[in-house]
């Protein structure tokens, strides 16, 4: 097997383990309105660190491939961690940041 797979999956898996392990370290000293426990809290960013790590697996081959596609993942990106901790939902997040994506590749191809 080659370096870069073993490294490409090491990379998503740090990646997922933080998304899901942060939220956690960052409400555990805040006081909760609502009686939710860790496993709630758990269960909410499953859905962020999924997407965030399919992005990963599919956009870096693209990147390695095609260096002007790293502004618009990374627009992309940003849009979905805005939106997701504005919303605290994953569909509409999931939307912008795909609409994201396409403005700035639009932008960047035509100029």
């Amino acid at each position: 097997m080659r370096n870069e797979v073993l490294l490409l999956g090491l990379l998503v898996g740090c990646v997922n383990f933080l998304f899901r392990y942060l939220p956690l370290r960052i409400r555990a000293g805040q006081s909760r309105p609502t009686k939710r426990g860790v496993s709630g809290v758990f269960l909410d960013t499953i859905g962020i660190a999924s997407i965030c790590a399919l992005l990963v697996v599919s956009c870096v081959p693209e990147i390695a491939a095609d260096s002007r596609r790293l502004l618009p993942t990374l627009a992309g990106f940003a849009v979905l961690g805005v939106s997701f901790w504005k919303t605290r939902s994953i569909i509409l997040p999931t939307l912008l940041s795909a609409f994201a994506y396409g403005i700035v590749w639009k932008l960047l191809t035509e100029a």
